[in-house]
């Protein structure tokens, strides 16, 4: 691995590790500070998920911000990236989530690893987490296609914060942030046997966005996340 790919999994890695801290710390912090109003739990995760969003991704963006391998896979089907670079940095994602996830279990007194409980399936569901990624992946390339790299931040993390609250799946809209928070039977957990299909969703999703952004900006010079555009 050479010097620049390895800055980019690291970003990847740690990006994707604060993000599920996010995630799921906070769904935990908002069901022992308000127990009793599952809708002030869900804002209050809701907030705390697309802050955090927006500051990791001003952090990071210089070096790699996807945190997320829909996103990381689209890059590569536009031909932003190599293959051998786009497993590289699932992998980092992939591990982040489980060393977050692990990470946010730990700080609130609770075992490293719990199995969640909660079930997530069902068409609405299903439904949701397509509209979920959809949306996310256009809503970057559409900002990157036309040269507007600088407001990625902002527009993800708003989105992730509404799509909380519009998909019937609360968003989860990431591979990666949905295999590790099976890791945490909290508020933001899910079940094992809810998983696959939510991953499938959302590369559903993803290549639903993919198609748009050929379709939307079929003349846009590409960018890549991690580049400000000339």
């Amino acid at each position: 691995m050479n010097g620049d790919l390895g800055r980019k999994v690291a970003a990847e890695l740690l990006g994707t590790a604060f993000l599920v801290m996010a995630v799921v710390g906070s769904g935990i912090a908002a069901e022992r500070l308000s127990p009793d109003d599952v809708g002030l739990q869900l804002l209050e995760n809701s907030l705390i998920t697309g802050a955090a969003l927006v500051a990791l991704i001003l952090a990071l963006q210089p070096v790699s911000a996807a945190f997320n391998p829909v996103v990381t896979l689209v890059e590569r089907a536009l031909g932003l990236i190599r293959t051998t670079d786009a497993a590289a940095m699932i992998a980092g994602q992939l591990v982040g989530g489980i060393l977050g996830v692990a990470l946010a279990n730990l700080m609130f007194g609770l075992d490293a690893v719990s199995i969640a409980s909660k079930e997530r399936a069902g068409a609405g569901l299903w439904l949701g987490e397509v509209i979920a990624a959809l949306g996310l992946v256009l809503i970057i390339f559409g900002s990157l296609r036309s040269n507007r790299s600088d407001t990625i931040a902002f527009a993800v993390g708003g989105y992730i914060t509404a799509a909380y609250w519009f998909t019937s799946s609360t968003s989860f809209a990431n591979p990666a942030v949905t295999v590790a928070r099976m890791f945490s039977d909290t508020f933001a957990g899910i079940a094992p046997s809810s998983v696959p299909m939510f991953v499938v969703m959302q590369l559903v999703g993803g290549a639903l966005a993919l198609g748009l952004v050929h379709l939307l900006y079929p003349t846009a010079v590409p960018v890549p996340i991690h580049e400000e555009p000339r």
